[in-house]
């Protein structure tokens, strides 16, 4: 599967667009530096890339997550699954989805369980809360449970 237009809408809305590097928030050290629509690969201090740049980064990074997941799901999953998936493994890594409660839950066929998983994933890197994380995660549930017409 790939990742459809509404994953990149999903994906833009929560991350926000700089074209400047600057310290990942979520990080306890600020690292890794960030760039774009949340590209951290190859990004070093003082980077600043064209809008156009961004764009591509961002539709270069999801296609390889996409394809990250893909080698994860074990079971068939619809449109708004894969895309929650995908913005979900984008933020918070493929490494993590691979090692979670929801992807184990998920490939056992158990919809409703890693649903309630996506709640969970809401700290940052030094622990607390993150109140934009508690949003992703809620619109990435949402988007989850929504059936395709």
């Amino acid at each position: 599967m790939n990742a459809s237009s509404e994953c990149l809408d999903l994906i833009k809305s929560f991350e926000g667009c700089r074209l400047v590097a600057y310290p990942d928030p979520g990080s306890a050290d600020g690292r890794p530096w960030t760039i774009g629509w949340g590209t951290t690969a190859g990004v070093t201090e003082g980077m600043t890339i064209t809008q156009e740049q961004a764009d591509q980064m961002l539709a270069d990074d999801v296609a390889a997550v996409a394809r990250q997941v893909n080698s994860l799901l074990k079971i068939k999953v619809n449109q708004n699954q894969f895309d929650a998936l995908v913005s979900f493994a984008y933020n918070a890594g493929a490494g993590a989805l691979a090692s979670s409660t929801l992807l184990r839950l998920l490939n056992a066929g158990n919809f409703g369980g890693a649903a309630d998983e996506f709640p969970k994933w809401v700290h940052g890197g030094g622990g607390s809360i993150l109140p934009g994380l508690v949003r992703r995660r809620a619109a990435e549930r949402s988007l989850f449970m929504m059936q395709v017409l």
